[in-house]
């Protein structure tokens, strides 16, 4: 599996080929800031409602949130969802929230 690596304020953070943090220890704001970059997402209030969304869940069951869980508990709809991760919503919040790839996710 190929690994790169992503410049942040602290450092640098290992991504894996899919995008996402190697160690999700190692997320931080800073570094959802800069992997939105990278994903061409430009960060609003109701983005880090859906990153703080996922990160709880994940937290609480050890999984990673599907766009269906994500959509019915966030307060954010499908709609939305799409509109503020238009390309592989669950996917891009995901490698954004720092935490694995969501089951199901292509």
């Amino acid at each position: 599996m190929q690994m790169a690596e992503l410049q942040v304020k602290e450092g640098t953070v290992e991504i894996n080929e899919d995008g996402f943090l190697v160690d999700p220890e190692k997320w931080s704001r800073d570094v959802a800031e800069a992997i939105a970059r990278e994903n061409k997402v430009e960060m609003s209030d109701r983005h880090w409602v859906v990153i703080d969304y996922m990160r709880k869940d994940y937290q609480e069951s050890g999984k990673s949130p599907t766009v269906r869980r994500i959509t019915k508990n966030s307060g954010v709809d499908t709609k939305e969802l799409y509109k503020l991760f238009p390309v592989r919503p669950g996917g891009t919040a995901a490698r954004i929230a720092g935490v694995p790839k969501p089951e199901g996710c292509v």
